[in-house]
């Protein structure tokens, strides 16, 4: 039986910096993603998770203008977070059923809309960390928070300012069972999206959703453990971890023990809305599973020695 491998990449891996987020772009994105994605299915059973910051930020822009230009009704966070689930999902799917074909290669892909519990009193709706949406520069940022209370920050890697909403811990992906029985047949899942929709219990039995966009690698991690995987791999759009990131001391890392890793964060080394929850997310797979975790770019996905690997020891 093929081991499974839970694989997480970002909303920026469809809908790149610079780019104005068209179909025909986000297509083409996520057909060369899943032509990597795909070098894994020798060797493991696939669950797939994806981010939806770029994304769930547009339809929420597109839902405000629209109540604004046609009294359309707004929907709230958590609709637009299963809006671009579903969408996302639906291009994923279409573009990994196309590589398959094209390899004579025949495999379900489920895309499930995913719930993740999280707790209302979480201290994160108190301190908004979480960038979803297009970049701004300092003056538009500043104008539209002036205009609506959002909270926007400076992205660490000076590539603009981005509005942040509050990230709550996952606490409960739903439907585990499910997803890693599907995925041990050998069919691929996509699930997850965009670290799932945030829900609590408003009241004993009575789900509710909840302003916020959980961070798509800390619940992807909590789906790798609570399925059993063997591998869990997070993509983004740099090959490796690097320490002292855009210095003259700046270095990349091949290998860090979960040790390691903590005490780089205790450092301060990986900004909060880009390396450090996969550097967290991470650490928290290998601590509960004994496992390795790699995180990488899709161009190295695969190749040995490929990325950065967290260990145990």
């Amino acid at each position: 039986m093929k081991k499974l491998a839970v694989v997480a990449f970002g909303g920026n891996a469809l809908l790149r910096a610079g780019q104005k987020g068209t179909i025909e772009e986000q297509t083409a994105n996520a057909a060369e993603a899943s032509k990597k994605l795909l070098t894994l299915v020798k060797k493991y059973n696939l669950v797939l998770t994806h981010g939806n910051g770029p994304q769930v930020g547009n339809i929420l822009l597109a839902n405000s203008a629209g109540q604004k230009l046609y009294g359309i009704p707004e929907m709230p966070m958590d609709v637009c977070g299963a809006y671009s689930q579903g969408f996302i999902g639906y291009v994923l799917e279409q573009q990994l059923r196309n590589v398959l074909m094209k390899r004579n290669k025949v495999r379900d892909i489920i895309t499930l809309i995913t719930q993740v519990l999280v707790d209302k009193n979480d201290p994160a709706f108190q301190n908004p960390t979480k960038p979803i949406g297009p970049y701004y520069s300092k003056e538009e940022a500043e104008d539209i928070m002036k205009k609506t209370g959002a909270v926007f920050k400076e992205d660490a890697r000076g590539r603009g300012w981005r509005k942040v909403v509050a990230s709550p811990e996952p606490l409960v992906i739903f439907n585990q069972k499910t997803i890693e029985k599907i995925a041990r047949e050998g069919h691929i899942v996509i699930t997850v999206g965009g670290g799932g929709i945030p829900c609590y219990y408003e009241a004993e039995k009575t789900l509710k959703g909840i302003e916020a966009v959980i961070d798509k690698d800390l619940a992807s991690s909590r789906l790798a453990i609570g399925i059993r995987a063997d591998k869990f791999f997070i993509l983004t759009d740099i090959a490796k971890v690097f320490i002292n990131f855009n210095t003259p001391q700046e270095k990349a890392i091949d290998k860090m023990t979960i040790l390691q890793a903590e005490q780089y964060l205790r450092e301060g080394q990986f900004g909060e809305g880009s390396m450090k929850p996969k550097v967290r997310a991470a650490i928290n797979f290998v601590k509960n599973t004994g496992k390795d975790a790699i995180i990488t770019d899709t161009e190295k996905l695969g190749i040995d020695n490929g990325g950065t690997r967290i260990t145990m020891v």
